[in-house]
């Protein structure tokens, strides 16, 4: 269909839902127990190595801590174990304490100072943790933007600005003349949270009439609108009689797409749409939570240790569809409300409720099998290592065509 959307469109081809989207990134409690930070956001808990927190947990308002494989803590006892020597070094007044733009010149020895100058009963030198070691450290195995583009399954240029764009990015594990480099399992990480946070737009959007990606659910309210009015215009011409001349068929189209666009986007704006989308993601989580509670309430009465969870109710798990279809990118604030909330109220664990929230889709959602396993798996509880692997490409460039021509 020929045409440009309404003037009141952006230039970028957006429309009203985009305006009042939320915050991609979630807020999260990143301040549990790290005693240190190494190689561009490794931390230490003092009991075990962390990889630089990444892929969010709604469920526990956090991130998800993953540990380092192989990890080696290097002590300073490790690193006297070659002897430094203390008078190469000086004990710094703060008055003239300045940071050095690069390497500490002769650091070993500075260690040693340090060691040397430790007052009795002091922590012994093998319990004063000083760095890791792991394979995924090694610099021969870093990677640059371009492998970062390539497991996000994105252009390179379509990456966050190497200086302007930096937050968006990971703290490198070491910056280069070439560039900022990272670790694979980091690369990985930062991948895995990107595709949580664009996966469900880029999954559940199609092409409008007047050729912009939109939200599903948009493209087909727009659709069915279009329909509508070409055939009330249709009518009024077959009333008029042919002696009139009317529109062509072309012309009749182009028209009701026109008039349908903003009645279309009207119904699922966040901002002032028929339909307020914060009012009905809480009634939705309201409604979920209303059945675990029956679900829990059960298991007391017939002084079960187990809660078995029952399927969620086949109406709301199709308002469930109209929201995800309108509104994409909040799919993960919707799947991770339940799961926090059912996790507070009823100490249920989120991985089980994440299992039912798919369970159910699966059942009832119009959403065809691999659109609903990518979104469990993008804002449900974050797996396990061994089940996080091949669960990204197909899934964001397959807009299923059978889930899209179901609303299409």
């Amino acid at each position: 269909m020929g045409g440009s959307p309404p003037s009141r469109t952006r230039a970028d081809g957006s429309a009203g839902p985009r305006r009042g989207l939320e915050l991609s990134s979630p807020r999260l409690d990143v301040r549990k127990e790290r005693f240190l930070y190494r190689h561009g956001g490794y931390w230490w808990d003092g009991n075990t190595w962390h990889r630089p927190s990444q892929v969010a947990d709604r469920a526990f308002e956090s991130y998800d801590a993953r540990p380092v494989r192989d990890a080696l803590t290097v002590t300073a006892a490790d690193l006297l174990a070659r002897p430094g020597t203390p008078g190469n070094a000086r004990v710094a007044k703060i008055a003239e304490f300045s940071v050095p733009v690069g390497a500490l010149p002769r650091w070993h020895d500075h260690l040693a100072l340090w060691a040397a100058s430790r007052r009795p009963g002091s922590r012994p030198l093998d319990r004063c943790v000083v760095d890791l070691r792991a394979p995924e450290l090694d610099p021969a195995e870093f990677v640059g933007r371009a492998a970062l583009a390539q497991l996000a399954e994105i252009d390179p240029q379509d990456l966050p600005h190497e200086e302007y764009g930096r937050k968006d990015l990971p703290a490198p594990q070491v910056e280069t003349e070439a560039g900022a480099l990272w670790s694979k399992p980091v690369a990985r990480d930062w991948a895995e949270q990107y595709h949580r946070v664009n996966g469900p737009q880029a999954l559940l959007s199609g092409r409008s009439a007047f050729g912009t990606d939109q939200p599903l659910g948009l493209v087909a309210d727009h659709n069915h609108l279009t329909k509508i009015i070409a055939d009330s215009l249709q009518d009024a011409e077959d009333r008029r009689g042919k002696s009139r001349l009317g529109p062509g068929a072309n012309q009749r189209e182009n028209l009701a797409a026109h008039l349908a666009w903003w009645p279309a986007v009207t119904l699922s704006d966040n901002t002032d749409g028929l339909i307020p989308l914060t009012a009905l993601r809480t009634t939705l989580v309201e409604a979920v939570i209303g059945g675990l509670a029956e679900d829990v309430a059960r298991a007391r009465r017939n002084q079960r240790t187990t809660v078995s969870l029952g399927d969620i109710r086949s109406d709301v798990v199709k308002l469930i569809d109209w929201y995800i279809l309108h509104a994409p990118a909040r799919t993960p604030a919707l799947f991770g409300e339940i799961c926090l909330t059912a996790r507070l109220n009823f100490g249920l664990d989120s991985r089980d409720v994440g299992a039912l929230l798919r369970r159910s889709l699966h059942l009832d959602s119009q959403l065809d099998g691999e659109t609903v396993d990518a979104l469990s798996i993008w804002h449900c509880p974050p797996l396990p290592p061994r089940l996080r692997t091949n669960i990204r490409g197909a899934r964001i460039r397959g807009r299923p065509d059978k889930g899209a021509g179901a609303w299409l």
